[in-house]
């Protein structure tokens, strides 16, 4: 036996390649393995994306509109509070509350619910760049109160919305309302061992009235 020769080596399940994998994460991949799929000639082969790259830009284009439409019927006045942001940006955290429970619990899978309505409407829709452009003003012209109001409650608020939407939605969904670590509690602990029944030749046990 030769001692440069090693154990043999074992087979390894290497992961699937990435062309192999759903785009949406919402989509549920089988258990059982499935044979790769045939590779497309040259002259006939597309991007496999190229659909959900479509939703999401028809749905940025919708919620960038309507993220307009607030804009312009609610203008910031020149030492104001930017209201029309801020509702734009709270509104659509707690709409993304909503959606993601629906989403992930209450719909069937779906390749494009979640890139139109998620990252499209929803990402068009709220907006940080015009959260920090406003913020920026609010310092220059040094409304350092303002300022300060305006970053906490956006941050703040915007937590709040997330988490309201999901109780919302987890309630009209009938589903229950988790609430971190209590659903341990919720977790079925393991019974207790049975006791055997004694016999009639067996001592006393300790604290019996035998």
């Amino acid at each position: 036996m030769s001692g440069g020769e090693g154990p043999e080596a074992q087979p390894r399940d290497d992961p699937p390649p990435a062309e192999t994998l759903p785009v949406d994460p919402d989509i549920a991949v089988s258990a059982e393995p499935q044979a790769p799929p045939q590779e497309p000639s040259s002259g006939t082969r597309r991007p496999r994306q190229a659909d959900v790259l479509a939703v999401i830009a028809l749905g940025g284009g919708l919620g960038s509109v309507a993220r307009y439409g607030i804009a312009h019927a609610w203008p910031t006045p020149n030492q104001g509070f930017p209201w029309a942001t801020f509702v734009t940006n709270i509104s659509g955290s707690l709409a993304l509350g909503l959606l993601m429970v629906y989403v992930l619990e209450v719909w069937p899978p779906s390749r494009y619910v979640r890139p139109f309505l998620g990252v499209g409407v929803l990402g068009g829709y709220t907006t940080f760049s015009t959260f920090t452009a406003e913020m920026r003003h609010l310092l220059a012209t040094t409304h350092w109160s303002m300022a300060d109001a305006y970053a906490l409650t956006s941050l703040v608020s915007g937590l709040v919305a997330v988490w309201i939407g999901i109780a919302v939605a987890r309630r009209a969904a009938g589903l229950p309302v988790r609430r971190g670590p209590s659903r341990r509690d919720q977790t079925p602990s393991a019974p207790p061992p049975a006791r055997l029944p004694a016999s009639p030749g067996d001592p006393p046990r300790k604290g019996s009235s035998r």
